[in-house]
């Protein structure tokens, strides 16, 4: 009978100290090809965008206002955020100068009103189209302000009375235009039109020279708060004109009923609300601006909300979910870059 053990089979031999000579030729040419590979991918790859930077101009508004106070704020924020870039400040008489500045490239961002830009759009203002925004900021309210003792209890009672109505290029002046019309008055014929800013109406008012005033500015607006500091006034309603502003289409879309809470000037409204007109503000720019800086300030205008919310009680209604409807124009795509990364 055949034996039933197991044939041994023979192995070839391997020499001492590791892997044949062939093989090693493979890991070593691998080893190569996996560094020139690296060497390829470092020298190929895309060098990181360089930091926004050099000399950037904001037109603000009239000193003592809210627009002008927002702008301070954020140039203090924007060193921190993009140190390359020299934020220059401009003062201006309001909305209406600040998109000619923009549009003529006297200023690269400037917050405007949501109706002055309409109004330049429809006028077929030069360059309208090629207006961009980075963010809806905060509401405009409409203040109309009277001496505490005034007969004044609706802007109809008006007529021929001495009215500030803001500077010939601000918003104040295009909404209150608007507003006496809807009143029933002509700004030209039927009031004395006093053509001064927040900045000077409120001594008018306390020096006997004024009877009353417009003023469209976040809440609360410095200048008013300090007025009611030594003076004794009082703010009068203006909701009962929305129906005919509304009338005067399309520009008066963009206005919108709102209410000023007793708190936001206690000592004038004494435990009342207030009905008034609200407006949106933009922070806009040129089609042309930097797609990089563009995001950075957008960036920037959004996460310095608590920071300058603390100075200007308006600039806490930023905010991520409503900035990006900016009618009546479209996102920069710098500010669009930014939405897109950016999460609620």
């Amino acid at each position: 009978m055949a034996s039933l053990r197991p044939r041994t089979v023979s192995r070839p031999k391997r020499r001492p100290g590791g892997p044949s000579t062939g093989r090693r030729r493979l890991l070593w040419g691998t080893a190569a090809v996996l560094v020139v590979c690296g060497l390829l991918v470092w020298w190929l790859r895309p060098s990181p965008s360089p930091s926004p930077g050099g000399k950037v101009t904001f037109a603000t508004g009239v000193r003592t206002g809210v627009y002008e106070r927002y702008g301070t704020l954020f140039k203090q924020r924007l060193a921190r955020d993009l140190p390359r870039v020299d934020l220059e400040l401009q003062h201006s008489q309001g909305s209406v100068q600040n998109l000619t500045r923009i549009v003529s490239g006297q200023a690269d961002f400037t917050i405007t009103a949501a109706d002055a830009l309409a109004a330049y759009r429809n006028k077929g203002g030069k360059d309208a189209s090629r207006i961009r925004a980075c963010a809806r900021l905060y509401d405009d309210y409409m203040h109309l302000v009277v001496p505490r003792n005034s007969p004044v209890d609706s802007a109809k009672d008006l007529k021929g009375m001495r009215v500030g109505v803001g500077e010939k290029r601000s918003g104040v002046a295009l909404v209150t235009k608007r507003l006496l019309k809807a009143a029933g008055l002509d700004m030209d014929h039927d009031v004395h039109p006093v053509r001064k800013g927040i900045d000077t109406m409120p001594g008018l008012l306390t020096e006997g020279k004024l009877d009353a005033f417009f003023w469209s500015g976040g809440l609360p607006t410095g200048a008013i708060e300090r007025l009611a500091e030594g003076a004794d006034i009082r703010l009068v309603q203006l909701g009962d004109l929305l129906p005919r502003l509304h009338e005067q289409r399309p520009g008066t879309r963009y206005y919108r009923a709102a209410v000023m809470p007793p708190d936001a000037y206690p000592t004038v409204q004494r435990g009342r609300s207030v009905k008034t007109v609200a407006i949106a503000n933009l922070l806009v720019t040129m089609d042309r601006t930097d797609a990089a800086l563009t995001e950075g300030v957008t960036r920037s205008v959004i996460k310095s909300r608590d920071q300058i919310g603390r100075e200007v009680h308006a600039a806490q209604k930023v905010d991520l979910r409503t900035a990006i409807y900016t009618d009546p124009v479209p996102l920069h795509e710098g500010a669009r870059r930014y939405y897109r990364s950016a999460k609620p």
